[in-house]
């Protein structure tokens, strides 16, 4: 399978993800100052959650633009990616309405630590499908020794 439909679908969930997070954005009650301070945690949780999804959908177009071949282990590594976006307009919501309380903070981070991971587990499961040519293979190898040394 040639990348183009993956990239397609892909593009499309993060367009709907962050299209979410717009819709949970409301305006204020009241026309004063206060009130619009009042929605300041709902638009800085909506302003870092819009950046991690923005970094997330460059990453995976710049990964996809060298992967020359998709195969099943590939589409359910980034089924699972997409799943954990998925995820971040809702403890984005969450942590917009409770910036205090601590379940929404560490739900928020634990969403956020399983993306990192999914995408790395993607970006695995592309580099042992293609051959030692393949542009990512060296240079994230060496980083993984160099974290680790």
């Amino acid at each position: 399978m040639k990348t183009s439909r993956l990239e397609a679908f892909s593009d499309g969930v993060m367009a709907i993800i962050i299209t979410i997070m717009v819709l949970e954005l409301s305006a204020p009650e009241g026309t004063d100052f206060q009130s619009l301070l009042a929605k300041a945690p709902v638009f800085i949780s909506y302003v870092a959650s819009f950046i991690y999804v923005g970094i997330y959908w460059n990453n995976h177009h710049h990964l996809f633009q060298i992967t020359q071949k998709v195969n099943g282990k590939t589409l359910w590594a980034n089924l699972h990616l997409l799943f954990w976006l998925s995820l971040i307009p809702f403890t984005t919501a969450w942590i917009g309405d409770n910036y205090e309380a601590k379940l929404p903070i560490i739900s928020y981070g634990v969403v956020l630590l399983g993306n990192a991971i999914a995408y790395f587990i993607l970006q695995s499961v592309i580099i042992k499908s293609h051959d030692d040519a393949f542009p990512l293979k060296k240079p994230l190898e060496r980083m993984v020794k160099e974290k680790f040394l």
